[in-house]
Formats: C-alpha cells, sequence, structure tokens
C-alpha cells in the first residue's frame, strides 16, 4: 500500500524524489513535478483538500506518485448544477496538459489497482492525459474527449522547419523588426526579473483585447505563475523569449522548459507591432532559441491553430478519461454522449 501525505506534509525528501521520478519518466511532462502541482494547489488549489500517494522502494526511492483532490464539474457552462469527483492534483483551471502519474514499470499495475480502490464509489475525472498514461487507467474508464497538442522535432535544426517561402517571410520579418531597433533575448529558468511576468501578462491582455477575446491568463492566475517563477531552478522550470525595443519589453513568450523539451505557455505584445509580424518573429525566435540550446522538442500544447503547423508541428493528442461511478459518473456519462 501506498504512503498517504497531504501536500502541506511532504519533506524536502519527497518531493526531491518526485522530481527526479518526473525527470526519469518519460511519458511524464513538466505538469507532473511537484513544482507545478504544489504552487497549484497553493493558488488555484486554495489549499484545498488533497492526498498524494507515494510507492517507496526500501531504501526510500520514490517510484510512484498519485496527487489527488476532489473537485466539482459543471454539467453545464449555462447551469448551476454540478457533480463531485476525483482528479489529478494539478489538473483543470490552468491548462495543464499532458497529464501523468509518473511511475516506474514495476508499480504500474499496482498504481492502477490503488486508483480503481480510491476511486470506491466517487467517479474519477482524468483530463488532458499524456498517451503514454493509458495503461494506469482502472477498468471501466472510458475515453470522453481528446485535445490535438502540436509539436516540433528540433534534431535538425530550426533552419530545417517550414517551407522554403516561410523562411524567406521569417527572414523578411526580422529585418524589418531590427530596423525598428526590436531585438530579442532568451531568459532561461532561474533568472527573471519578478516585474517580466506581469509585464507578459499586461501585453497578453493587450493583444487579447484587440482580438476581442477573452483570455484566462490574467491577473488572477498571476499569483500562481509568479510562485513557479520564483521558485524555479536554473536547468527547468519557467522560460522566456522576449522582445525589447529602447530597453522595453514589447512582447514575450512563456513557457516551461523540462528535460529535452520547451512548452508554450503563452504569448503577450503591443498589438501596435502586428504589422511587423511581431507576435510570429516572437514564436520563431523562441523555436530558434530552443534549438540552439538542444532541445528535442517545441511542444505548442493544446490547440491546432495554423500557424503552429507553418513549423512543421505534427499532432499528438491528448486524452480525457471518466471512469464512472454512481449518480455523478451516470450524468458525467450522459453528459459527454450528448455531446458526441
Amino acid at each position: 500500500m501506498p504512503e498517504l501525505y497531504a501536500p502541506g506534509e511532504l519533506t524536502d525528501e519527497l518531493i526531491a524524489g518526485w522530481r527526479e521520478l518526473v525527470a526519469d519518466d518519460p511519458g511524464a511532462s513538466w505538469f507532473a513535478t511537484p513544482d507545478w502541482v504544489l504552487a497549484w494547489w497553493e493558488t488555484l488549489g486554495r489549499r484545498g483538500p488533497a492526498e498524494i500517494a507515494f510507492w517507496r522502494a526500501a531504501d526510500g526511492t520514490v517510484e510512484a506518485v498519485a496527487p489527488l483532490h476532489r473537485t466539482r464539474l459543471r454539467l453545464h457552462p449555462r447551469a448551476p448544477l454540478t457533480v463531485r469527483c476525483l482528479t489529478p492534483l494539478g489538473s483543470g483551471p490552468g491548462a495543464a496538459d499532458h497529464g501523468t502519474f509518473a511511475c516506474r514499470p514495476g508499480r504500474r499495475a499496482e498504481l492502477r489497482a490503488w486508483l480503481a480502490a480510491r476511486g470506491g464509489r466517487e467517479t474519477l475525472w482524468l483530463p488532458d492525459l499524456d498517451p503514454g498514461a493509458a495503461d494506469l487507467l482502472p477498468a471501466g474508464a472510458r475515453q470522453v474527449a481528446a485535445q490535438s497538442c502540436p509539436r516540433v522535432g528540433l534534431a535538425d535544426g530550426f533552419d530545417a522547419l517550414g517551407s522554403k517561402q516561410f523562411r524567406s517571410d521569417l527572414r523578411r520579418y526580422g529585418r524589418k523588426l531590427a530596423a525598428a531597433g526590436v531585438t530579442f533575448r532568451w531568459v532561461a529558468p532561474g533568472t527573471a526579473p519578478a516585474d517580466l511576468l506581469p509585464a507578459i501578462v499586461r501585453l497578453h491582455r493587450l493583444r487579447r483585447d484587440a482580438l476581442g477575446k477573452s483570455t484566462t491568463f490574467d491577473e488572477d492566475r498571476l499569483p500562481l505563475h509568479q510562485l513557479l517563477v520564483s521558485r524555479s531552478g536554473t536547468d527547468a522550470g519557467p522560460a522566456f523569449l522576449i522582445a525589447e525595443q529602447d530597453g522595453t519589453v514589447i512582447g514575450g513568450l512563456y513557457g516551461f522548459q523540462w528535460g529535452d523539451a520547451f512548452a508554450y505557455y503563452q504569448i503577450g505584445w503591443d498589438p501596435e507591432w502586428a504589422p511587423l509580424r511581431l507576435g510570429t518573429a516572437i514564436i520563431a525566435e523562441a523555436v530558434r532559441a530552443a534549438a540552439e540550446r538542444k532541445l528535442a522538442t517545441f511542444d505548442f500544447l493544446r490547440g491546432t491553430e495554423p500557424y503552429k503547423y507553418r513549423f512543421d508541428a505534427t499532432d499528438r493528442d491528448d486524452t480525457t478519461w471518466l471512469v464512472p461511478r454512481g449518480a455523478a459518473g451516470s450524468l458525467l456519462t450522459l453528459k459527454h454522449r450528448l455531446k458526441g
């Protein structure tokens, strides 16, 4: 049986072992690390009731981790009716993609059996799981949604990406921006100044307002991301590609470096620079920076916007699963049947 802890009870040793486990699991993204999960619990999760199950070897090595909390899911956007379920801690609000339970191969059957038993009479809601998590799911799990997450392989370098015309366009955008005094700079994990993230959030809001679109990457979510930045080490975590003119940040891309991948989370830039294609240039410079740092993958995360495929992105689907129990499970099953 696993050891169970509340998030606030974890020791530095357990947290370090959890992080090492995620680093060793090729199917686990940065969203499975204690960095994301615990910061989410402290901010968006409002330190609510949660439990984290640990499986450890005789020498104390962490071999599997399953963080869970209870939440309520709304059955319809315009109706107040909700149902209670168990879900992975750190999922839901905040757009955590590629979910999984970090687990060494020898513990996968135990973790799957524990999830089945832990659910008991409560429905399990497992959103946006990485494809490699499928064999951790209990019997009776039903896939209810899929979300494409385009990604770019960087093995051949930045200059091999896209069509000849696209590469020519990027060079032209770069020349015009350089003539206007715009420079680009990579800000590695653990080196961002405190005022950088609020500037990106403000610029993101300006861009979304110019498009007439809403966003959830706003001041309400800022505490989560400020905590992530403040706790970041120098080898992994939040990183930025910023555009500046005369020392002023006019745009920036924010994401997470983990292992051999960079995951692009959000972008913001001053809409006045739209005629010079600043947004496209920022993304291109971020892809270039990732390739120059010998990362293997630039992950665009969820969404199939056409510009992603101009960089030769290919889809990898995250899937959402339901393990229905009782009335809540029946209602959620009906909801997704009607949606389908």
